[in-house]
């Protein structure tokens, strides 16, 4: 698709009130007409903190999306965009599926169309950082969101704290982000290292026994480090032994020959595959070329969602994993159902996990406004901190909100296991739904991981 239509870092002082001019945009309805711009209801007038007031003058209002269009977490990056334009779209529509969500939405947020500007995360903290300090400065962005690598949603939020502008991270897997690395300004709403591990290893322990032995391969960043520690606690605490002696290899490795032989020759019983994106489909496929899976289980703990259909049905076989979100919960779930159909009319597809997290983070960022009733940030993130008591319907079943004291996301996940080759009927169904986990009861006991967050003004 031609690159003339988003706000990317090559064309960093774009105009702010321009809407996006994709095809998809265009022929999916984000450029809405006659959306009205009222003047803002506010019970109070609040100083000026951030991008607020001059973010929120006109009759738009922007949302900076830094997204990993190029790099290892290409395909979730992509993923993302959609999800994020399907919301927006949706949003600025006044579709009154949003209301089973954002009560109070009617067209646009407080009445202003919702724009998108868009810039390439690269899968490198530095070069999201420059895409959310131009949006930030330039368009005066409201809020930031998009990530895959748990070290770039770090990075993110020190930025958006700094500049005292919302930051949604879409995935992150380290439980860092919002444990000891946590922001004010800061909100996670998928599972992460701790809660994942902590879901998964029972039903490891069901099927396969309390007598495992794990090796683990693991990618030298802060996500990688975190589950695998999280998992060994884990599974350990199920009766099972970890070979001390993991296989750490960088982020988007390519070559894996090395790493698979330590494993091939380990005497483990399991491979506890710890990496995502490009790298998950990768070792993956290596895995199987160096024969390690004749002889051993695997477990992708946090499972890709595209990684199902790179690597293919016959390796993913009876493999565990857990996923944010699964579609089939669309036969169970209203929510589920409106996100699914919607999606499948704009892009004539099933979604995954990246889409789904950005339109529900997006959905409960402009509920929390709309609650406030202000666009002033320490207010919206004040109505963020208060969503448990205005919990609101998820995808997944059960309710979704905020964890005041570290703005970790409760929310039920999918644990997942891959299904047969002969069992399989199309394209999308691909694993089994073998568990839905609690997501209020699998997240960290509060300040477990030392988050301490400082005012929001």
């Amino acid at each position: 698709m031609k690159e003339s239509s988003i706000l990317s870092k090559e064309a960093a002082s774009t105009n702010r009130r321009s809407f996006l001019k994709t095809g998809a945009a265009v022929s999916g309805g984000l450029m809405v007409s006659g959306v009205a711009a009222p003047a803002l209801a506010q019970s109070k007038e609040y100083p000026a903190l951030g991008n607020y007031p001059d973010g929120v003058k006109g009759d738009t209002v922007v949302a900076g999306l830094t997204l990993d269009l190029t790099g290892p977490y290409s395909a979730e990056g992509a993923g993302q965009r959609r999800g994020f334009e399907l919301a927006a779209e949706m949003i600025n529509n006044g579709d009154p599926r949003i209301k089973k969500v954002s009560p109070l939405t009617k067209e646009g947020i407080l009445g202003k169309k919702l724009v998108l500007v868009i810039g390439d995360a690269e899968t490198k903290p530095n070069s999201a950082v420059q895409a959310a300090t131009r949006f930030i400065r330039q368009d005066k962005a409201m809020m930031v969101a998009g990530s895959v690598s748990s070290s770039v949603a770090i990075a993110l939020q020190n930025t958006c704290e700094r500049a005292k502008t919302l930051y949604f991270s879409i995935i992150s897997g380290s439980s860092d982000t919002t444990g000891k690395d946590c922001r004010r300004y800061g909100f996670r709403l998928c599972h992460h290292a701790y809660t994942a591990a902590k879901a998964i290893a029972p039903v490891l322990a069901a099927d396969y026994g309390k007598s495992m032995k794990a090796i683990y391969l693991v990618p030298d960043y802060n996500y990688g480090h975190s589950i695998h520690d999280h998992m060994r606690e884990f599974t350990e605490a199920q009766g099972w032994t970890t070979i001390d002696t993991p296989q750490i290899h960088p982020l988007g490795a390519t070559d894996y020959s090395a790493y698979m032989l330590n494993i091939a020759n380990s005497g483990a019983d399991i491979l506890i595959n710890l990496d995502y994106g490009a790298d998950a489909v990768n070792s993956a496929k290596q895995a199987h070329e160096f024969g390690v899976l004749k002889n051993m289980k695997m477990c992708v703990p946090y499972l890709p969602a595209y990684m199902l259909e790179e690597v293919g049905p016959e390796i993913m076989e009876g493999v565990y994993g857990t996923m944010v979100f699964w579609w089939t919960e669309s036969e169970k779930n209203e929510v589920a159902k409106d996100f699914v159909e919607a999606y499948e009319a704009k892009f004539g597809a099933k979604p995954r996990d990246p889409e789904h997290n950005a339109y529900m983070s997006m959905l409960l960022w402009a509920d929390a406004i709309e609650r406030a009733g202000t666009f002033y940030p320490a207010a919206v993130v004040e109505a963020l901190e208060d969503s448990i008591n205005h919990k609101r319907p998820y995808t997944m079943g059960g309710e979704a909100y905020f964890r005041a004291e570290d703005h970790d996301g409760a929310a039920n996940f999918a644990i997942v296991r891959g299904k047969k080759p002969s069992e399989i009927k199309n394209k999308d169904d691909l694993v089994d739904v073998v568990a839905v986990a609690d997501g209020v009861t699998t997240l960290p006991p509060i300040g477990y991981a030392g988050c301490k967050m400082g005012p929001a003004a």
